[in-house]
């Protein structure tokens, strides 16, 4: 088993090489503001995830933390079935148009194609600037029943000084940074973009959590790191993944062919042990719904 050590270096080498290579995280991101697994009654912003949605059919999602903060979402229940939901950031900075045009590859195909073949439902949090590079991957992504998509922001940069070397947005436009992905993701044709926030590179605090509250999004964050970020070894990924896993676990992986080059093989990997162990893979929105009582 790698230690934790080992394993947030490996997530977080995305970051670290420059500051314009996406991140995925830290599994020490601050626990400001985490609330209970309670149900939130309210409907999304007309800014954010749906205008249209009603509160009958809006997807679940936490209540407010203490003093209205942005309520923070890691693991469904332990209880109830041997369930995991596969998350994968879709990463693209504000900043790397010039190497996408030169050739560099920050979407996976390949990947989508394997999830696909396998059937294994997931959510892709997907940065806004992902969605406006691609925007035929985006839509069929988006759109496919198979799979949901949450934000990822719009920059990729990072909501907390500090954070495995990404530039930082102001607390000023944190809001307006998630609120442009999800234009994004409307331009791109996505129907339905989910009420799911996750942070670049994990980090978040008070401060932030308080900027997003107006949005009414649920934070994700997770309790595996796949450390597929930069591996070449996707068996070693694959072990790491299936040491970690237990009921009710949200895995984070990435669809970044460049940065994130040995995915779609570990995805080919673990899901079929994880099948024989009794496992059913579910989507955020599922474990949310379980944690809620909404399943």
């Amino acid at each position: 088993m790698i230690s934790l050590v080992r394993r947030i270096t490996a997530v977080c080498a995305l970051s670290t090489v420059l500051t314009t290579l996406p991140a995925c995280g830290t599994t020490q991101a601050s626990r400001a503001g985490h609330s209970s697994p309670s149900e939130s009654a309210a409907e999304p912003s007309p800014a954010g995830p749906s205008a249209t949605a009603t509160a009958a059919a809006a997807p679940p999602t936490l209540a407010p933390g203490p003093g209205g903060l942005t309520p923070v979402f890691a693991n469904g229940p332990r209880t109830g079935g041997k369930k995991v939901a596969f998350t994968f950031d879709a990463d693209m900075t504000a900043a790397e148009g010039p190497r996408a045009a030169a050739g560099e590859h920050f979407d996976n195909p390949a990947l989508i194609a394997a999830l696909r073949a396998l059937k294994v439902p997931a959510t892709v949090f997907m940065t806004g600037r992902w969605a406006e590079q691609y925007p035929d991957e985006a839509r069929s992504i988006g759109n496919d029943p198979l799979f949901e998509l949450g934000n990822h922001s719009y920059s990729h940069y990072a909501f907390t000084g500090d954070c495995h070397g990404l530039p930082t947005v102001g607390a000023d436009r944190m809001r307006s940074d998630v609120e442009r992905a999800y234009t994004a993701f409307r331009k791109a044709g996505v129907r339905h973009a989910m009420p799911y926030f996750r942070f670049p590179g994990g980090c978040y605090d008070k401060q932030a959590l308080r900027a997003l509250s107006g949005l009414r999004v649920t934070a994700v964050q997770w309790d595996v790191v796949s450390g597929d970020a930069f591996a070449t070894d996707a068996d070693a990924v694959a072990r790491q993944v299936l040491g970690g896993v237990k009921p009710g676990s949200v895995v984070i992986m990435h669809c970044t062919r460049s940065a994130a080059p040995t995915t779609e093989r570990v995805v080919r990997a673990v899901v079929p042990e994880l099948r024989k162990e009794g496992y059913r893979f579910v989507k955020v929105s599922d474990m949310i719904g379980a944690a809620t009582g909404r399943s």
